[in-house]
């Protein structure tokens, strides 16, 4: 789930590019963009599917746990094996028991044995479906991961693509306040030639309309960042300008209950998922050292071609062939003393994987309870910024009009736009919250 630190550096993102809080202007920090590129969210998504780096891997571990699935399935089939040597064979002799009359005896120097050998495990205590069974979860497990990593990818670029958009609307606030101060500095330009008006109300203006240009290079550059920033975590070209085209307004017409969005959680959140998985591959992995407690049981059968045969005197330089089938049967007395603490390290390793489970679903409970109560925080906030950008509005025009009749000063005149900058920009800060509050609810909850 999205770390507190996350969100306040989102937080701050956010609110660092308001205009009448920015740091010193500067210079484009990367060239222009020789192409652009509209894009929704959705399409972002699915760029991300087909280029970004990190779902790239974790499909990549999928496949593996799919190979590791057929290879424990593998241990299934019968075992066959062939072997085939040669020797030399010095010569010997015999004696009696208190190795006095030893003589000589010829045996033949050169020998072979071909040997085939088959077996089929048909009864292992469990070891082997409890292999195929523990293979299965760890492709489960890499599923969940692929999943969790998929929400994280596509949060990260909806964090860039809300910024993004928030940057651009901010861009139009901007350049909307210095299209109306650029036409005040001419009707205050045509007052003074009247006599109306003063040289120092033209300069507070002209000094408004700077501080107006300044704010809007600085959105400009940190949306040129946010950008390089989107198109790196999407895996495409660099010289990509990615222009926002998603309105919204859809997503947060109706926002479900709180009690919805837990329940989507139970059956969505990855780190839920991942704790149940860890659970059951606990589980097996006590099953399979049970196994190791218990006998094998195999189907064998064997061929031998041997010479020469050494067991008789003389001997005989002569190939010996001879074949059996039969049942074989196993037991390691050592796993009654050995195997019993790791099975006890096993029953503890599930143990602590329930208590994990728990400490799991109260920590995403807990975590949409505050997401929920979050986005509910920043739905009241849109309402107070809109009412604040009306109130602004109607104070601007009072003072506009007053200002027409020469019953305001320009200071005046120049504390209201400012009022009313800082409405609308604190408006799109505002809209922008409510946006990422929604999508880190589907974010915590896996519906992403």
């Amino acid at each position: 789930m999205l770390s507190k630190k996350s969100l306040l550096m989102f937080a701050v993102a956010i609110m660092g590019t308001s205009g009448r809080s920015m740091a010193q202007g500067q210079d484009s920090l990367v060239p222009e963009r020789s192409e652009e590129l509209a894009m929704s969210l959705e399409q972002l998504f699915r760029t991300a599917e087909e280029h970004n780096t990190s779902i790239k891997c974790f499909q990549s571990a999928l496949e593996e746990a799919e190979a590791g699935i057929k290879a424990a399935k593998a241990e299934q089939l019968p075992d066959a094996t062939a072997s085939l040597s040669f020797s030399y064979l010095g010569g010997g002799w015999i004696s009696d028991r208190d190795l006095k009359n030893a003589v000589g005896i010829h045996i033949p120097h050169y020998g072979s044995n071909l040997a085939v050998q088959a077996s089929w495990a048909v009864y292992t205590g469990g070891a082997i479906r409890s292999g195929i069974r523990l293979s299965q979860l760890t492709s489960d497990m890499a599923h969940a991961n692929a999943h969790e990593n998929r929400q994280h990818v596509r949060m990260l670029l909806t964090g860039h693509y809300l910024q993004l958009h928030n940057l651009k609307n901010q861009e139009r606030v901007f350049d909307e306040n210095i299209a109306l101060t650029e036409t005040l500095i001419e009707l205050t330009k045509k007052r003074q030639s009247e006599g109306a008006a003063l040289k120092n109300d033209i300069t507070r203006y002209e000094l408004q309309l700077e501080q107006l240009k300044l704010g809007r290079t600085q959105v400009q550059n940190q949306a040129k960042i946010t950008n390089h920033q989107l198109v790196t975590a999407l895996g495409i070209e660099e010289d990509i300008s990615i222009l926002p085209t998603e309105a919204f307004e859809k997503e947060t017409d109706e926002i479900e209950a709180e009690s919805n969005w837990q329940q989507a959680a139970t059956y969505n959140a990855p780190a839920l998922k991942l704790a149940q998985l860890g659970i059951e591959m606990s589980k097996q992995k006590e099953r399979l050292e049970k196994s190791t407690c218990r006998p094998t049981v195999a189907l064998i059968a064997e061929e031998h071609l041997d010479g020469p045969i050494t067991v008789e005197i003389p001997n005989l330089n002569k190939n010996l062939n001879y074949a059996f089938v039969g049942v074989g049967m196993k037991y390691r007395f050592g796993s009654l003393y050995k195997n019993s603490k790791r099975i006890l390290q096993a029953r503890i390793a599930t143990e602590t994987a329930r208590h994990q489970q728990q400490a799991a679903i109260e920590g995403v409970e807990n975590a949409v309870q505050a997401a929920y109560t979050d986005y509910q925080t920043t739905l009241t906030e849109l309402e107070t910024s809109k009412k604040s950008v009306e109130l602004a509005q109607q104070n601007y025009s009072v003072i506009s009009n007053r200002y027409q009749n020469g019953l305001a000063l320009v200071t005046d005149m120049v504390d209201a736009a400012n009022q009313r900058l800082d409405a609308q920009l604190a408006l799109v800060n505002s809209r922008i919250k409510v946006l990422f509050n929604y999508y880190n609810l589907k974010y915590i909850t896996g519906t992403l």
